[in-house]
């Protein structure tokens, strides 16, 4: 992907990039480089200062940039393959420039400095590793590239070249689509004469994936009540398959998942009606984003499985937590299993920057009095649990599902239960309003209702539903040509 000097300007430095000056100490380089390596790989723009993003240049000082382009070479063990390119630029005496861009890829082999120093690139800094975390990630390298072995007989006809096409335009990639399957990613390569296709490739561009990874899918079980139960006593109401690409199966699982959500509307002070959800939109995305992106395609016993509850999402995904990824550090610590498919769903803006999902999700769920994800490892197995915010069941619910309660714990169900009591007089003014409006006008159709409560009509269905279901209020005849029917009365109309 070619970039300007202005798309470079308004980059925010993070996990996958960093401005340098030209002045940089190879020696500092070589961290960031070993740190990248290590992680997700990034880009690094020399010539441009980190602090003030001054334009400098690398042509003025020739020696100096020889030193920055051995730099992955000479001060890395082993070897970093990074490589470059330059961005013209104007620097700031005024003077036809170049910006040098180095690009470090995600690498399945351990990197260290030349002092034998081992780094993590966390946000925008070079952590340096423990020993412990050292030999953990020594460890997981070793298997940390399944989606780049061959997909067992798939071959060049098995690729939606479509799909590639598509991909290519986000990107701004113009060759045609097999040159970037063969020259890019490793998606295309040879034995002899005969293409080896990669899993990433069949997942990414496959026509049909589930031809050779069967359980590379979602699967969405929803259940009556708070517990799973079996046999006789099955309780599973829902259960839905997606399928496909690996994007498609992200689009379907999301769309899907937001038609399952509660959402209570209510009048608020300022005379406009709101919508609370039990889950954030993007608590959703992220969730399934992560579960589809991270796990371990090698375990092919079973899909990624999202199980809804009255009070809580479990999403489960094969594998454990990569890296040096673990439960007490997943808010601020990132390591992709998959590397080339967590940078093709970032050029669809479902992974914005690397690391800063987790972290955010867990600011929006305190935000309305709802404790973070809860993580626990059940063979292999990694379940991640999402506690609803406004529950039907109450707070002891929340309480005996989402474990290792603290004080702290209490005091925010003890809000969320105050919210909740709130939420329960939000409905009810909006179900008088409805009331209301039907009163006035039986033949009314539910989205002339809508129009009247500012509310969305799946909000207004919900409001109906419930009205329904306590025998307040009945449908007589089709939703073409029938009426709405008050079967008693409302405490409005009792004073």
């Amino acid at each position: 992907m070619k970039y300007t000097i202005e798309e470079i300007l308004q980059m925010q430095e993070g996990q996958t990039f960093d401005r340098k000056s030209i002045l940089i100490e190879p020696s500092h380089l070589a961290t960031i480089i070993v740190a990248m390596a290590n992680a997700d790989g990034g880009m690094i723009a020399v010539g441009i200062s980190d602090k003030t993003r001054r334009i400098e240049g690398v042509d003025q000082d020739k020696k100096h940039l020889n030193d920055i382009l051995r730099t992955p070479l000479d001060f890395c063990a082993p070897s970093v393959p990074v490589t470059t390119d330059y961005v013209p630029c104007i620097d700031a005496e005024g003077r036809g420039n170049r910006v040098l861009l180095m690009f470090v890829p995600a690498s399945p082999r351990l990197h260290a400095n030349q002092a034998d120093e081992v780094f993590w690139r966390v946000g925008d800094k070079s952590k340096k590793l423990t020993f412990d975390d050292r030999l953990q990630l020594m460890y997981d390298k070793g298997e940390r590239y399944y989606e780049d072995s061959t997909a067992y007989d798939a071959t060049l006809e098995d690729i939606d070249m479509d799909a590639v096409k598509a991909y290519m335009k986000r990107i701004g990639y113009g060759k045609s689509a097999m040159e970037y399957l063969q020259e890019n990613k490793g998606f295309v390569t040879y034995k002899g004469d005969i293409p080896q296709v990669s899993a990433a490739c069949i997942l990414l561009f496959g026509k049909y994936p589930q031809t050779f990874f069967p359980r590379a899918r979602v699967r969405f079980i929803k259940y009556f009540g708070t517990e799973e139960k079996v046999g006789r006593e099955m309780n599973v109401i829902k259960d839905v398959l997606f399928e496909g690409r690996i994007l498609e199966q992200i689009q379907k699982a999301v769309e899907y998942l937001e038609t399952q959500v509660k959402e209570y509307s209510y009048l608020g002070e300022d005379g406009i009606f709101k919508t609370d959800r039990e889950y954030p939109k993007f608590v959703i995305q992220e969730m399934v984003v992560n579960s589809v992106c991270h796990r371990d395609y090698s375990i092919k016993g079973t899909e990624i499985q999202i199980k809804m509850f009255d009070d809580r999402l479990v999403f489960e995904t094969p594998g454990k937590l990569p890296g040096i990824v673990r439960t007490d550090n997943i808010r601020h610590t990132h390591f992709s299993r998959n590397p080339k498919i967590a940078e093709y769903l970032k050029a669809y803006d479902y992974v914005k920057e690397f690391g800063e999902g987790v972290d955010r999700m867990c600011r929006e769920l305190s935000a309305l009095g709802v404790r973070e994800p809860q993580y626990d490892l059940v063979a292999f197995i990694m379940k991640a649990t999402v506690c609803a915010n406004v529950l039907d069941e109450g707070q002891e619910t929340t309480q005996r599902n989402c474990p290792e309660t603290t004080q702290i714990d209490l005091k925010l169900q003890e809000i969320a239960q105050k919210g909740q009591e709130r939420g329960k007089k939000r409905t009810r003014k909006g179900q008088e309003k409805i009331l209301e409006i039907i009163r006035q006008d039986p033949h009314i159709s539910v989205s002339s209702i809508a129009e009247q409560c500012e509310m969305s009509v799946k909000s207004v269905r919900n409001l109906i539903d419930g009205l329904r279901a306590d025998n307040i209020l009945a449908r007589i005849g089709p939703d073409k040509g029938g009426y709405w029917e008050i079967l008693i009365s409302t405490s409005k109309e009792t004073k």
